[in-house]
């Protein structure tokens, strides 16, 4: 590099930025930099040094000097391997325009649900304030090394970003059947290619995205929600449940002085002290005021800006774990939200408020398909229930079925005497059944929709109609209560006798179904249309271009956040 005698400050800013990108790598051995006098040898020095860069790279576990590991190293060295090392992203020292285009894409890649520092956006923002400085002073237009690490840095943002647009950055799961997890190193190269022919990345990008509409709902909310939020502030995130009491509380007053509640001079509390302003902050939240930093306070606490927009990003992820395209029509349970729809050619076709699992006795994500509808059904409570309730009653007092309308049937269905059964010796299980009859005060109501499943939950009526009105209907022992029960019966009624009438087959009657259920009877009706059923866990939603934020309620966000976004 050359240096003027007498740099002025603009200058010694720009020298002190071209040094710090130089310094990047402790190693001695690292070529930091190559002055080509010609702009026309350029192309053929950055060939040489992509190849040289690619090879130590691999020897350095996929980092492209110290302080930069390239996240999809392995697809950028095959990419490189098979364009001879060529330059993607510049021409005779200046970038191509559609390396402009993706930098601004990375730029303001929050409008995806992304995060731009995941894509080099500080390192290729140096490079490029000493690219526009170019004085006497600093040679960095000129530098085919810095032109070289653009150009994989470029490389391995796309790629990165082609990637995190298609399938997220969550662990694949097999519930959610998306079966092209694993792509080979090249999948995403015809993208990058379609990017440079046609100069356009945000089109060629946007074909990797999902279909679903309630993706783009929830995209479509991001800018509203990031042209109000306020990131200047990261606050402490606080982990709860805790494993260490104390050093939660230390968390916790961390926590406070980062938002003013505490002076920041203040180190510690006694109780009464700490309580004093739990009281004051659940006050001005509105919250339960019980002077406890529960479950309530932390949630609160921890929902900044920042906060909500990880939240985003997770839930957009998995969306991307769905499968590419969706049945023409299908039941959706969207557990967080507490509610159900029916989906016809992406319309919503019937909406319904639901109760789900508590979160000791979650609902299960699943994917099945609708079999058979009950009126009238009978309950067999599932094991878990027994154990963890009604064996526990038993012991105590064996007139608890009884008072409760259960009954007690051996599984060949003979009746049994409680009191004559010596409840002591069980303690993972019964060899019994326990039912509750059919009837207007039976827990599944009167309209049963099976699926099958190995958690044994199904779609029902209920009992407790009066706990729809609850903002929170996180309340059930695993099964999904269903307010508009009726209008599914007859909307999957009316699937069936359409599909029968147009091979001219015979149908049950519809007022045999009214009968049925005036009477109180007791019949299954198989389902002729498998409608698929989706039960999944979306906390963020878009609606009319706004953001919705549902209650974490098993808190699977949390545990995302953990392992996929801490570093955030």
């Amino acid at each position: 590099m050359r240096y003027l005698q007498h740099p002025n400050s603009q200058q010694l800013l720009f020298v002190i930025i071209f040094l710090f990108l130089a310094a990047c790598n402790n190693s001695t051995e690292e070529k930091q930099t190559e002055i080509i006098e010609t702009p026309e040898k350029m192309d053929d020095a950055i060939v040489r040094n992509i190849q040289s860069f690619i090879s130590q790279a691999d020897d350095n576990t996929g980092r492209l000097y110290d302080s930069v590991r390239l996240k999809s190293f392995a697809s950028v060295k095959e990419f490189y391997q098979t364009n001879n090392y060529k330059n993607t992203w510049s021409a005779s020292e200046n970038y191509i325009p559609v390396a402009d285009s993706l930098f601004r894409f990375i730029e303001q890649a929050k409008l995806y649900g992304l995060f731009p520092e995941d894509y080099h956006f500080n390192h290729l923002s140096a490079i490029n304030r000493a690219f526009a400085a170019d004085t006497a002073a600093v040679d960095a237009r000129r530098n085919a090394v810095l032109w070289t690490k653009a150009d994989i840095l470029l490389t391995d943002a796309f790629v990165t970003i082609a990637k995190h647009l298609h399938k997220g950055r969550l662990h694949p799961d097999s519930i959610y059947k998306n079966f092209d997890s694993t792509l080979g190193y090249s999948y995403y190269h015809q993208f990058l290619k379609q990017a440079i022919e046609t100069g356009s990345v945000t089109r060629v990008l946007a074909k990797l995205e999902p279909k679903h509409r309630a993706y783009r709902e929830l995209k479509r909310a991001i800018k509203p929600f990031l042209d109000s939020a306020d990131f200047s502030t990261q606050y402490t995130w606080l982990v709860y449940p805790y494993k260490d009491s104390s050093a939660f509380v230390k968390s916790l007053i961390k926590r406070l002085k980062e938002d003013g509640t505490l002076d920041s001079s203040v180190t510690r509390l006694d109780s009464p002290s700490l309580k004093s302003v739990i009281i004051k902050v659940q006050k001005e939240r509105r919250l339960t005021v019980d002077g406890k930093f529960g479950a309530q306070l932390v949630n609160s606490l921890n929902n900044s800006d920042a906060e909500k927009f990880r939240r985003i990003a997770i839930n957009l992820d998995r969306y991307k774990l769905m499968p590419d395209s969706m049945p023409k029509r299908y039941i959706w349970v969207n557990l967080p939200s507490f509610y159900m729809q029916v989906m016809e050619e992406d319309t919503v076709a019937l909406e319904s408020r639901v109760v789900v699992g508590k979160p000791k006795t979650r609902t299960p994500l699943l994917t099945s398909q609708l079999s058979d509808m009950v009126t009238y059904p009978q309950w067999t409570i599932p094991n878990s229930i027994i154990v963890k309730e009604i064996l526990p009653a038993l012991k105590k007092n064996p007139g608890y079925l009884a008072h409760k309308g259960f009954n007690l049937v051996t599984w060949d269905g003979d009746e049994v005497n409680p009191y004559a059964v010596d409840w002591a010796k069980y303690s993972k299980g019964i060899p019994y059944k326990v039912v509750q009859g059919s009837g207007d005060a039976n827990a599944l109501g009167v309209m049963k929709f099976n699926f099958p499943n190995k958690y044994s939950v199904y779609l029902h009526d209920t009992n407790q109609r009066y706990l729809f009105k609850n903002e929170n209907r996180s309340l059930s022992h695993g099964c999904v209560r269903v307010q508009e029960w009726e209008k599914l019966v007859w909307y999957i009624y009316g699937l069936d006798s359409i599909a029968a009438e147009k091979v001219n087959a015979k149908y049950l009657p519809s007022d045999s179904i009214r009968t049925w259920l005036s009477h109180k009877e007791r019949h299954v009706i198989p389902v002729k249309t498998k409608i698929p059923v989706y039960f999944r866990y979306f906390t963020a939603a878009g609606k009319n271009g706004k953001l919705i934020l549902y209650s974490d309620i098993y808190g699977e966000d949390r545990i995302a956040r953990e392992a996929y976004f801490s570093n955030k």
